[in-house]
Formats: structure tokens, C-alpha cells, sequence
């Protein structure tokens, strides 16, 4: 009847097409169990011949091709990255990345980070190391694959078996930002891991009790081309520090975005940081070298004698001009009397010091 015309109809055609297509692009076709022809696959198109009223070619491949090509073509059930999402960096970790940082001035230093991730909120570095690289800027090739993989095998041996989460650089003086050498070298990391991180410390403005420290990790150009915001907001957590104008003219939140940080430590951790420049009692009995203290006393001398001219003009000042005008004159200087004041206090207790400590030295020993 009517239905077997139709395949019939249906069988012609694919013959036809297989007949018109080169023979490298030719298929078996395979029928159903109803004897009808599926389909046939003609590299990344699917040319449907089931139904005969609908001829179109679908390029479902090439569409999915396009989208991976422009950013989009992920897995949708994909986890797509949190702006609650924070990284944890032990006290040792941070002294080791300043200590590393200062050791550089003025050169650019690098280094890797190890820990793990703990899970789609959190990473975790518990400890660093420093790379054999420095100079105006970090690249790709700096890294260097052997001396990595040896260090990774001696740290396992000492007991830390952790991955590399991201890396760290220095930039002494001016800012944590990324520069274009930067982003290229953070998106080599993200190709190893997705959620790598950069870490950026500024040796030179971090000073006790503020570390001028951020984390960056590159944003995927398509989604922007797209449309889409490079992460979603599911909560509050997470705190971010206001960007400053040069990280924003070198590309935040364009190239890259910022991740919170945070200094988790425990009581142990706490104990050993306070111990770590504490004075003993001991420290006080020590008597300096003679020629040195007697050479601190000369220089401490020669700045009161200065002091004290700039003190007898800002005395005359005081006579002289009003009060309006005094205070534009001193503006910027430095005020004579309190510099006197420290200057002597500190003189009178190193001697003070020094002498009774030269004292019970001499009776004791």
C-alpha cells in the first residue's frame, strides 16, 4: 500500500546518494526492524531518510564544533566555577612566598604551590617552593619540567604528597596584577588543571600585620563572547578587596577575576608564629661590642647637635610668625623637639644598659 511506496520511495533515494557520494564517504546503510532504511552518515552530518516529506540536513557535530570552538561547548552538567570560592594558604607557605619574594628584590621570582582541592569551594596550599627562575618577567618556558618533577619526588620522600594546585611571583613594588606574559602562563596551568590558581605578592609594600597578597585565575573569552558571567553566585561567603586602578587597566575582571584568600591557622600554628621573634630574658644581660656601641653613641651625638639647630629656628618661627603662617612652615618638616626627645631616651638607655650589664659581668665572671 501506501506505506511500502514510501520506503521504497526512501530506499531510491539513499541508493541514489550513496551512488553521488565519493567512495571514502560511502556507508553500509542498515535497516530496521521494519525494514526501513535509519540513516545515512555522511561525516559529521546526519542526513535523516525515514520520513520522506523532511529532506533537511542537521549538523548537530558541526554546531557542537563551533560552540567548543567559541568557549561555549562544554558538558552542560559541568560545575561551573563559584564566586564564594576560596583559597586557604598556611603560615609557612606565606612566609616561605615572602621570604622568597624579599630574597629576589628587585627581580621578578616564581614559584609552585602544593595542596589539594578539597572541593568545588576550597583549595588548599600547605606548602611552596621556589623555582630556578627570576628576571623582568615570568614565561612559559621558565618553568622548567625536570627540576619540577624532581622536586615533586624529594617532597613525596619527606613526606608531602600534594599536587601542585597553582603557582606564585612576586611583583616588588608595584601591585598584585597579570601581565600579559602573566595570563599566558596561567592558562599553560589551566590546561593541566582547570582550577589552577595565580598567586601575586608584593614584597616591597607588605609590611607586619598586612600582606599585600591576591589570587587570580583567567576568565574563558568565549563565555564573554557569549554572554555569560565567568562564574555564578550561589552565597555571600567570600571576601574580596577593593581592585586598584593599575590592576583594573591591566585587565581584572576582563582577562581574569580575583579569589578570595584567607590565613586559616590553628592554635599550634598560632604559638609558633608569637614564639617566632620573641626575646628571651637572657637578651637584656648581653653587653655590645665597645667600638660599636661607642660608634652609636658619636652618630646619635651628631644628630641631637643637628636637631637642636633646627630646633632653635622653629623656636624663632614661634616668635616670629602667627599661628596661620606656623603651621603652613611646618608642614612636610620634621619636628626637631620630638626627634630630641626619642634621640636622648634612646641614648641614655643603651648607655644605662650597657653599663650595668658591663657591671655584673665584671662581677659575676
Amino acid at each position: 500500500g501506501a506505506r511500502t511506496r514510501a520506503l521504497r520511495r526512501g530506499a531510491h533515494r539513499t541508493a541514489s546518494l550513496l551512488r553521488s557520494a565519493p567512495a571514502w564517504q560511502r556507508r553500509p546503510a542498515h535497516t530496521s526492524q521494519h525494514g526501513s532504511v535509519c540513516c545515512f552518515l555522511r561525516q559529521s552530518e546526519l542526513v535523516s531518510v525515514d520520513r520522506p516529506k523532511s529532506n533537511t540536513f542537521v549538523s548537530m557535530d558541526r554546531l557542537r564544533l563551533f560552540q567548543a570552538a567559541a568557549g561555549g561547548g562544554g558538558p552542560p552538567e559541568a560545575p561551573a566555577v563559584d564566586t564564594s570560592e576560596m583559597v586557604y594558604i598556611s603560615s609557612m607557605a606565606l612566609l616561605k612566598m615572602l621570604k622568597h619574594g624579599r630574597a629576589g628584590v628587585p627581580m621578578e621570582v616564581m614559584g609552585l604551590m602544593l595542596g589539594e582541592f578539597v572541593d568545588d569551594y576550597t583549595v588548599k596550599c600547605v606548602d611552596v617552593f621556589a623555582m630556578p627562575q627570576s628576571g623582568t618577567g615570568v614565561s612559559v618556558e621558565a618553568v622548567d619540567p625536570v627540576f619540577q618533577t624532581k622536586m615533586l619526588d624529594m617532597l613525596k620522600q619527606t613526606g608531602r604528597p600534594e599536587m601542585v594546585v597553582g603557582w606564585y611571583h612576586s611583583h616588588p613594588g608595584f601591585g598584585c596584577w597579570l601581565s600579559g606574559v602573566d595570563i599566558n602562563t596561567q592558562q599553560s596551568f589551566e590546561a593541566l588543571n582547570q582550577r589552577a590558581v595565580a598567586v601575586v605578592i608584593d614584597p616591597i609594600q607588605s609590611v607586619k600585620g598586612k600582606v599585600v597578597i591576591d589570587c587570580f585565575r583567567s576568565i574563558n573569552q568565549g563565555l564573554i563572547m557569549l554572554g555569560q558571567e565567568p562564574r555564578q553566585t550561589t552565597s555571600n561567603l567570600g571576601h574580596l578587596n577593593k581592585p586598584s586602578i593599575q590592576a583594573l587597566i591591566h585587565g581584572l575582571n576582563r582577562h581574569y577575576y580575583s579569589i578570595a584568600l584567607s590565613y586559616r591557622k590553628n592554635e599550634l600554628e598560632q604559638q609558633m608564629l608569637m614564639n617566632l621573634h620573641k626575646k628571651n630574658w637572657t637578651d637584656g644581660l648581653r653587653v655590645a661590642d665597645y667600638e660599636t656601641h661607642a660608634a652609636e653613641n658619636c652618630k646619635c651625638v651628631e644628630e641631637i647637635v643637628g636637631l637642636s639647630t633646627a630646633y632653635e629656628k622653629a623656636v624663632k618661627q614661634e616668635i616670629e610668625l602667627s599661628a596661620e603662617q606656623l603651621v603652613v612652615a611646618t608642614v612636610g618638616k620634621v619636628d626637631a623637639k620630638k626627634r630630641i626627645e626619642d634621640s636622648v631616651m634612646k641614648l641614655m638607655s643603651a648607655n644605662i644598659v650597657h653599663c650595668l650589664g658591663t657591671m655584673l659581668d665584671t662581677v659575676v665572671f
